[in-house]
């Protein structure tokens, strides 16, 4: 049996202990079983410009914990306190020093006085970096009765910091949602702005402009959004939502529309170009997303049921149509990828890779809200051969659902219930070449139970962002509350 390890850091490293008020592991007994942490970081792959992976022991029992984390191409790290807190600037070094290969941790946890030491565990060091700066999302409370306190945020990946870009206790009574940036990069971006004088804020070319949200012509307002990467067009859907509340049942909530459309915006013209070949009558239409090269334009698309008696038989097809850059209009010929007649399941959110190799959806039994479907699940559609898979390596018992793939298309992030089943948390995985993934890691906080167990808020549309937003970009109360706003053309 190996020597108890923290008379190999006194030997080695003493001087770089930062435990003279911490209690000191001794007569430690050694368990053949690893330990119980949160967040469960056992077996993850990491970037190595991520933020520290701090944890605290699963059992709020145990009152002291001392780590000591070694790499294989050399470095250090030992801590010790009521949780797992690593100095940011010493982890990054040792995840540099480490980049491709493992970490090991070592834990050893007072318990009523008595110290255990539990089986060693790795976490890898990917030789893929992230290439992101942070991600941006919204925080909303979990049930959409009420919106009192919601916010759009910014967070830093490689730390703990996280910025406010907007929140509607600045602008009372409204609602702020979706913003999306162009393939990650803030300086184009759209958002939402619900409630009486709403708006969509779309920010191009350095300036922002307020577009009339509601279109008559249209029935319902710009909602779902995906950018063309040429940066002029931009697809939204338009949806007549509605919510309903199950009394006795694992999903809470169910939303459902009682028409929908896809239609192709034109930025520089505010022009919606409105097409019968993807907005026909007894069909639903959403999600719509681009392709990374720009010539294909995704959606899904349903059967319009009889609401809200038959919400449960509303399930969507993921569909594709070509697009023109040039004259801004689709192609004649819609292709149908994955078919709800075949799969009696239900297509939502489609993402496409960077690269254009892959596709990602979330796939329920009905409707196109899996943010609350227990049963939502990630799949991954293979675009070279046409192939589809669900993704059981980061798949849990609860809710997948609102991914995002990062620009250099091997990281992905998503929202999940799996922590407690009743808060959407955000994670991310690692994907290599052939569409495998790597074991999902939540996002690092620098106390982690505190900070989850405090916080009532889900994290909701979140997405990858290669360098942080310019606050000074988002429209201000002033000119939401009081500003004019841009009346849309339409061209059939």
């Amino acid at each position: 049996m190996r020597k108890y390890y923290h008379s190999i850091i006194i030997a080695l490293m003493s001087s770089l202990l930062l435990t003279a008020c911490s209690r000191q592991p001794e007569r430690v007994q050694q368990v053949n079983q690893l330990p119980m942490i949160y967040p469960d970081y056992i077996g993850v792959t990491i970037p190595d410009g991520i933020a520290p992976l701090n944890f605290s022991m699963a059992d709020d029992s145990v009152t002291t914990v001392d780590v000591l984390v070694t790499g294989v191409h050399g470095g250090l790290l030992h801590v010790n306190g009521d949780y797992a807190d690593f100095d940011v600037d010493t982890w990054h070094t040792l995840l540099k020093q480490n980049r491709g290969t493992k970490l090991t941790f070592t834990v050893c946890a007072e318990k009523n006085g008595q110290w255990t030491q539990y089986r060693d565990f790795t976490v890898s060091v990917s030789d893929q970096p992230l290439g992101e700066w942070g991600v941006t999302y919204r925080r909303i409370a979990p049930s959409f009765e009420l919106y009192s306190k919601m916010g759009l945020y910014q967070r830093d990946l490689s730390n703990f910091d996280e910025q406010v870009l907007i929140d509607n206790t600045q602008i009372h009574g409204m609602c702020v949602n979706c913003h999306t940036a162009n393939q990650t990069n803030p300086d184009q971006y759209v958002f939402h702005i619900r409630g009486e004088h709403g708006a969509t804020a779309i920010h191009r070319e350095g300036k922002t402009e307020l577009v009339q949200a509601k279109n008559e012509q249209l029935g319902g307002a710009m909602v779902y959004p995906g950018w063309h990467p040429g940066g002029r067009y931009c697809a939204f859907s338009t949806n007549k939502t509605s919510q309903m509340f199950h009394s006795a049942s694992m999903q809470r909530i169910d939303v459902y529309d009682a028409s929908s459309d896809v239609f192709v915006y034109d930025t520089q013209t505010h022009t919606i170009m409105q097409d019968t070949l993807i907005m026909k009558k007894y069909w639903a239409e959403n999600c719509p997303t681009f392709s990374p090269d720009g010539k294909w334009l995704f959606f899904t698309t349903a059967r319009r049921q009889i609401y809200p008696t038959d919400y449960d038989k509303e399930k969507y097809s993921l569909c594709r149509v070509s697009f023109d850059e040039k004259t801004g209009r689709i192609g004649t010929k819609v292709d149908t990828l994955v078919n709800t007649a075949q799969t009696d399941k239900s297509v939502s959110w489609p993402r496409v890779s960077y690269d254009g190799r892959f596709l990602m959806y979330a796939e329920a039994d009905y409707g196109y809200f899996t943010v609350w479907h227990p049963e939502a699940e990630l799949w991954l559609f293979d675009l070279t051969n046409g192939t589809t898979r669900r993704m059981d390596e980061v798949n849990s018992q609860r809710s997948e659902s609102l991914h995002a793939w990062a620009k250099n298309s091997r990281w992905f992030l998503f929202t999940s219930r799996r922590d407690d089943g009743l808060y959407t948390r955000l994670y991310f995985a690692g994907i290599d070449a052939a569409g495998r993934a790597t074991k999902p890691f939540m996002l690092p906080q620098r106390n982690p139970k505190e900070y989850y167990r405090r916080l009532m808020y889900s994290y909701n549309t979140p997405d990858f962002t290669e360098k942080p937003v310019d606050k000074r970009s988002s429209p201000t109360k002033i000119v939401i509350e009081e500003g004019d706003r841009i009346q849309n053309n339409v061209r059939n």
